[in-house]
This record gives C-alpha cells, sequence and structure tokens, in this order.
C-alpha cells in the first residue's frame, strides 16, 4: 500500500504563485461580457431621466420607430417596484417622480444593437422639473423635503466621558469639558465624490428558465442579488440562481449596485422570453452607479499645552444620494473611526447623513472611514501647529495603547500596533530628519513629508457579524481533495489564493489539493457579503476549523486502518494485518462508507465582543488594524501640481498569509487614496456629472505611482486564521489624503482643509498662506 506523503511546507506566510495568475495573464479568464451569446439572447438598454427631479407625466414612443422587436419594461411590469436592501425606498424602475438624473425609467431590449442604441433615442420622458436639493447643508436644513419626514437617513450620536453621562444633555457637557482644556482648536474638513472606476463596467446576463430566475455577472456578492430578486419577483430563495463571474474589481461598486442591473437584465428577460445581456459602457457606468459619500466634518478639540488630548466634538454630514443605499452603515464606519487612533476623555460625536437629488452614493473602499479619518488627522496638524509641535509628536503621545479605550467605551488588550506602526514607518521614511530640515526649495519647486496615523476596524461592526451568521461549506473530494465552497467573492484581491493556502496548511495538505467553487447562491452557503475587511479575518477562520476537522476525520480513518481489528478478516478467519493507507486512499474509503463529507461551519465572534446599539457603546469591532503612512511630495510653486514622490507605510495586518499579495493590496488602496487626494473629481451641473470618461475623470496610472516602501507589521488577532491574519483591504484608502495634504502644508505652508488637493484649489488657498522660497520658513535651497 502506498504511504501518506512527507508533511507539506507551510503556505501560509509565503508568497505562492496566485491561483487566478495564468488563466488572467493568458487571456483564458472569461468575464460577464467574454461569456459565449445564449441561444435568442438580446442586449438590454435603460433610458434614464435628464433632470435630477420632477414628476413624471408619461412615456412617449415615437410612432414613426419600429417597435415590433423591441422589448419595452415599464414600472408597471414590475412585480413589486422596490430594490431590497436596508431600506425599501429605492425604485427599480421610476414611477410618478424622479429623484435623481439617470433614473432609470424605461427598459429596452433587441437583438440587434444598433437598432436598440436608436431606440433609446425615440422615447420621450414627460417630466415636469421641480427644484432639486443638490447640497446636503441645504438638504439638512429642510426647506425642500425630498426623502422621508425631514431628509435625514439616519443619525447616530457617540459619547464619552462627561457628554456619556447626561446624553441628552451631552453637547452642553462636552462644550464644558472643552471649555476647561488649555488649547481649544476648531476647524471644518470637507471631502468629495469619488468613483469606484473598477477596470470592468457593471454587466450581467439574466434568463428564466423551468428552474427559475437565473443571473450571472460582475457581482461581489451574489445574495445581496438574489435577496433583491426574492422580494421584486416573490420567488422562493430555490427558484433564484445568482452566479458571479470572473470580475473585474469592484471597490465596493459591485456590492449593492448589480441588484439594479441584474433586476433590470431580469425583468427583460421575463417579458421577452429570452436571455438579456446588459452591460454598461464607461459613460453609463460612472453617470448611473454609486460613489463615495461626500462629507463635512466640524471638529472641536481641547487639550493641554504639553499636547495631552482631552475633548472632541465632531459634527459629521454625509451626503447619501437620492436613495438610502447603504448610506447608514457607512455613515455608522464614519462615526465609529472619527474620533481617530486616538485617547480621548471625552468625546461627542453627531453623526448625520441625508438624501440630495443627486445619484444614491453607497459602498465604497474604506466605507465611510476615510471621510473622517481625514478631518481628525488634518485637524491634529492644525492642533500641533497651535502648539508649535510636530505632527508626529502629538501623535506618537495620545496613540491608543493596550488598556486604553475607544470613542465607544472599546477596551483595547492584545492587537494593538499604533506605536510600531509609528516607529517603522518613522524610521523607514527618515521622516524626524526631513522634517527638522524644513521644506526643501529648489527653484520653484518646494519637497516636503508629511504623517498620518490610523486604525480600521476588520469584521462587521459590533453585534453584525452575530446577526449575520455567515457560513462555509467544505467537501471532501475524490482523491483527498478539499472544494471550497463559499460566497466570499475573489473580485481580484486574492481570495481564492489565500483561501487555498488557509485550507491546505490546516488540513496539511499541498495547495494543488484545494479546489474553490464558483460563487452561486445555488450551492454555496451564505458567508455573508465581500465587504468590511473580513473574508480573511472572518471567513478565512471558519475555513480554517473545516479544513482541520476533515482532515482529522480523514486521518481517523488512516489511523482506524492500522488497527488489526478494522481490518477484514483473513482467509484462515484470523485478523487481517494493519493496513497502512495514504490520505487519498483514506479519503477515498471515508467517502465510499459515507457517501459525502462535508463540513459547514458558522462564524461566532470572540466570546468577549459586547455591542450595545441603542447606546452605540461596547466592542465596535473585533480587533482593528492599524498604520503610519509617510508621504513625500514636491509641489511646482508656479502651477501648483503636486507631485508624491515617495510613500511609506508600516501596516498592521496581523499575520500576512500571503506577503507579497498584502502589499500589493497597501500599494494598490494608497494610490487609489493619492488619486482621491490629488485628481479625482466629480464634475457636477445641474445634478449631472460633466466628466463621466476617464479621459476627464482622472485617476493616477502605474506612470503616476511613487515608489512605495510597505513594512509589514504583524500583531496577530488571536482569532484569526494562519495564526492572526486581519482584515486589510479597506485600511489603505485611510491614510494616503491626510499624509500628503501635511507633506504639501511641510512644502508649502497651505493648511489645506478640503479635498481634492487640486491646483486650482491650492491657488486659491495660498493667496492666504505665504507659499515658500529659497530663504523663506528655515528651507534649503
Amino acid at each position: 500500500m502506498a504511504t501518506s506523503p512527507p508533511a507539506t511546507a507551510p503556505a501560509v506566510g509565503t508568497s505562492v504563485p496566485r491561483a487566478d495568475g495564468p488563466p488572467k495573464v493568458t487571456g483564458a479568464s472569461r468575464y460577464v461580457d467574454d461569456l459565449p451569446a445564449m441561444p435568442g439572447e438580446i442586449f438590454g438598454r435603460t433610458v434614464r431621466s435628464p433632470v435630477p427631479r420632477g414628476i413624471l407625466r408619461g412615456v412617449r414612443f415615437d410612432p414613426g420607430f419600429d417597435w415590433s422587436d423591441v422589448t419595452v419594461v415599464l414600472a408597471e411590469d414590475v412585480p413589486v417596484n422596490v430594490v431590497a436592501l436596508i431600506l425599501d425606498d429605492q425604485p427599480i424602475l421610476g414611477a410618478g417622480k424622479v429623484n435623481h438624473a439617470y433614473e432609470p425609467i424605461v427598459l429596452l431590449g433587441c437583438a440587434d444593437r444598433q437598432k436598440l442604441a436608436r431606440a433609446v433615442h425615440a422615447v420621450a420622458l414627460d417630466i415636469d422639473p421641480l427644484p432639486p436639493v443638490l447640497d446636503a447643508r441645504a438638504a439638512l436644513a429642510g426647506d425642500e423635503i425630498i426623502w422621508g419626514a425631514d431628509n435625514v437617513i439616519k443619525r447616530y450620536l457617540i459619547t464619552k466621558g462627561r457628554a456619556e453621562v447626561d446624553r441628552e444633555r451631552g453637547e452642553a457637557a462636552i462644550d464644558g469639558a472643552l471649555a476647561r482644556c488649555d488649547v481649544v482648536v476648531a476647524g471644518t474638513y470637507t471631502t468629495h465624490h469619488q468613483e469606484q472606476l473598477y477596470i470592468e463596467p457593471q454587466g450581467v446576463i439574466a434568463w428564466w428558465d423551468e428552474a427559475g430566475a437565473h443571473a450571472t455577472g460582475s457581482i461581489q456578492c451574489p445574495f445581496y442579488v438574489q435577496k433583491a430578486f426574492l422580494k421584486a419577483f416573490g420567488l422562493a430563495p430555490d427558484r433564484v440562481h445568482i452566479t458571479q463571474s470572473v470580475t473585474g474589481g469592484g471597490f465596493g461598486g459591485k456590492e449593492e449596485y448589480p441588484s439594479i442591473i441584474a433586476l433590470h437584465a431580469a425583468l427583460l428577460a421575463k417579458k421577452s422570453g429570452r436571455p438579456v445581456r446588459m452591460i454598461y459602457d464607461r459613460t453609463e457606468d460612472i453617470e448611473a452607479t454609486t460613489k463615495r459619500h461626500p462629507a463635512t466634518c466640524e471638529v472641536v478639540s481641547g487639550c493641554d499645552r504639553d499636547g495631552t488630548l482631552r475633548a472632541l466634538k465632531i459634527r459629521i454630514l454625509m451626503d447619501g444620494g437620492a436613495y438610502a443605499t447603504l448610506s447608514q452603515v457607512v455613515l455608522s464606519r464614519g462615526a465609529l473611526h472619527a474620533a481617530g487612533a486616538y485617547r480621548w476623555e471625552d468625546v461627542w460625536i453627531e453623526a448625520t447623513a441625508v438624501a440630495t437629488n443627486t445619484p444614491p452614493n453607497g459602498a465604497f473602499r474604506g466605507f465611510g472611514a476615510p471621510q473622517t479619518i481625514w478631518a481628525v488627522e488634518r485637524h491634529l496638524d492644525r492642533v500641533a501647529r497651535e502648539l508649535g509641535c510636530d505632527p508626529l509628536d502629538l501623535k506618537a503621545k495620545n496613540v491608543l495603547r493596550p488598556g486604553d479605550s475607544t470613542a465607544t467605551g472599546q477596551v483595547l488588550h492584545a492587537s494593538v500596533a499604533g506605536e510600531e506602526c509609528i516607529a517603522k514607518a518613522v524610521a523607514a521614511s527618515g521622516y524626524a530628519q526631513k522634517r527638522a530640515a524644513g521644506p526643501v526649495v529648489r527653484g520653484r519647486v518646494a519637497r516636503g513629508v508629511g504623517l498620518s496615523v490610523f486604525m480600521h476596524g476588520a469584521g462587521f461592526t459590533g453585534s453584525g457579524e452575530r446577526y449575520l451568521k455567515g457560513k462555509l461549506a467544505l467537501d471532501l473530494a475524490p482523491g483527498g481533495r478539499l472544494r471550497v465552497r463559499t460566497a466570499s467573492t475573489d473580485i481580484g484581491q486574492g481570495t481564492e489564493t489565500v483561501f487555498r493556502q488557509i485550507a491546505a496548511d490546516a488540513a496539511g495538505l499541498p495547495l494543488d489539493r484545494i479546489e474553490f467553487a464558483v460563487p452561486c447562491t445555488t450551492s454555496v452557503p451564505d458567508s455573508g457579503p465581500t465587504v468590511a475587511s473580513r473574508t480573511v479575518m472572518v471567513v478565512g477562520s471558519i475555513l480554517e476549523a473545516a479544513a482541520r476537522e476533515i482532515a482529522g476525520r480523514v486521518r481517523a480513518e488512516q489511523a482506524a486502518a492500522r488497527q488489526p481489528s478494522a481490518a477484514a478478516d483473513g482467509p484462515s478467519g484470523e485478523a487481517a494485518p494493519p493496513v497502512e493507507l495514504s490520505f487519498e486512499e483514506a479519503a477515498d474509503r471515508l467517502l465510499a462508507r459515507e457517501g459525502q463529507v462535508t463540513s459547514v461551519k458558522q462564524y461566532e465572534p470572540p466570546g468577549y465582543v459586547r455591542w450595545d446599539d441603542e447606546a452605540y457603546k461596547g466592542d465596535a469591532y473585533p480587533c482593528f488594524g492599524w498604520a503610519c503612512d509617510v508621504a513625500e511630495v514636491e509641489v511646482d510653486l508656479d502651477t501648483f501640481e503636486v507631485t508624491v514622490v515617495d510613500f511609506w507605510s508600516a501596516t498592521d495586518v496581523g499575520k500576512a498569509i500571503h506577503p507579497v499579495m498584502c502589499k500589493g493590496q497597501i500599494e494598490g488602496g494608497t494610490l487609489q487614496a493619492i488619486g482621491w487626494a490629488l485628481s479625482e473629481e466629480i464634475v457636477w451641473q445641474g445634478g449631472k456629472i460633466k466628466n463621466p470618461r476617464m479621459t476627464n475623470y482622472i485617476i493616477p496610472t502605474s506612470l503616476d505611482a511613487p515608489p512605495f516602501h510597505v513594512v509589514l507589521v504583524e500583531a496577530p488577532f488571536p482569532f484569526g486564521p494562519g495564526g492572526g491574519a486581519k482584515g486589510i483591504g479597506e485600511m489603505p484608502m485611510d491614510g494616503g489624503a491626510p499624509a500628503i495634504a501635511a507633506a504639501v502644508e511641510h512644502a508649502t505652508g497651505i493648511a489645506a482643509c478640503a479635498l481634492p488637493l487640486t491646483p486650482e484649489r491650492l491657488f486659491e488657498a495660498a493667496r492666504g498662506a505665504a507659499a515658500p522660497s529659497p530663504a523663506g520658513k528655515g528651507g534649503r535651497a
């Protein structure tokens, strides 16, 4: 008999080849628009509102156009006209009123793409325009009510210290705490829309058959789409089959929006009786889909003369757009991160999201935290300026340490790495020496350096994971292989590879023994959405447990075979000699006896996690990742163009399952943050986007990327897989913008409080700040 193979080398902690690398490099991967045409397939298009607000009186179809082979779907054709998400406020198709430009009103389907394009222009919408509300402050004022009773989608209040004693009079208490401080500083900080601009636009193919409704597409969260179908069509779960195709990026933009395009394709398919392919072009994708929420943060802080932080008061206002989508969750995360990575005795944070007549905003990498971390980091830079100290000294003095508590009263114990991240980023970058030397000015170019310190919660907020009950299944397959079944999707971040590493090490198998099932709601359990930096930390941990369980059962089969009593009787009736089975043989024997061997695991958060949703107090997250970013920039003193010339990040990942992909996530997220900081800007006019294309919505390319120097810090989370992995997908988005702004301030003296830092904005800001010269500000020529 064959013997068991020698123990395999550990996969966790090594940068193994990506499982999806070869097919993507060779072009073998099939994205949704690469999938072969289905028999009878037609194409779908959307007719959208040209105005941001109005009363829809009717739809007119050009009588001179041949509509004979065009399928038309209106709101009256929708069984239940609502997109199921957190709140049922968004219609699948507009009816009666229009709440934003690009609101979908009519769906058209045709086999001839050119005729379909002409058909879109043969539809006229009769809309009586109304005055739109396009600004969050105007929405909060409530002069025009466009959503609910007061335009307010959600409010949160977080209090600590004196403000917590009496929440009704908490604002007066925080004002009193501030009044007792030696140094009180106030400021207002704003951030803007950002487009996810994933490389592959939204796309889906939908059809109906005897099994029910089907949709395959570029989807981040298949069970979100299934939920939307259940509501809209009144179907049972076993009648809805949602499958993820290879997906070219998401960054949150394919979290909730695919429900809409999938519903549209399915409505056309149902009415036409034919499969429907809907693929957005880049313009429609930018115009119609969700964006990052703009935010305004009004911050007042108090501290001692020695820089000890005492009291913090923040008002956050986020623009949710026309419908709620995920605004209340984005707002929650923004509020929970608003106090930054610092100790405060007294805290009062009021966070409000309002509706406006712009397209709905939704999920985006960082999920509200980049907006508020921008505010608190820029504010502490201002406090340091008031105190006459370097921001590093202020931030290092007050960074949270083990035993400290956050704004929600969460006491931090293990896996607290703020100090270590600061020390390693400062050492790697030479920050202290560069700051001490002052800005370097050569000719009309000034160079400066700045830093940011931040933490980011991993997993769902508070009791979210207990409510979600995310599951994963692992099957034993012939030949001793393991097959992972999960709704956690790979959208380019490397989930398939990392999950293989976790399962292989837990089972003691080579990587090539681990298979990954295509995520489909029909065949995989609901693992929860692929969001919130939870895939590796949360779902990976139950995968690890499942792999250990199944491998244990196979090895128990091997052990049983070694016992004479477990062998069949020999020809003379005596016990047969022990049998040495390989892992593969033992697995096949176990499968032959039981038919199916599967481990289904459900995630349970650590027992210490306690959260009060009413008071918004307690353990907001099981753990936090920590980071310190350092940016070095050059600013042209004539044009005010900013170039990031070097970037360092010391980032706590808990345990690096795949070090190269960890660094890739940090570098990619940081480049996205650089784009948000310097160049990415939606230009609005009358509620419509004026730059919906890649020629004038400017993102950084590889040519704009500075050298990245990433230091992986490992402060293990005891409940993370592979020896303590945390989630890191969102965190790199948090620190880039404030670090760059701090570097610009060091170089020029311009203390920017609003993003993006375009040359035009810096020019306007420079009118109130003296630009450095070779002899000024202590700079070196």
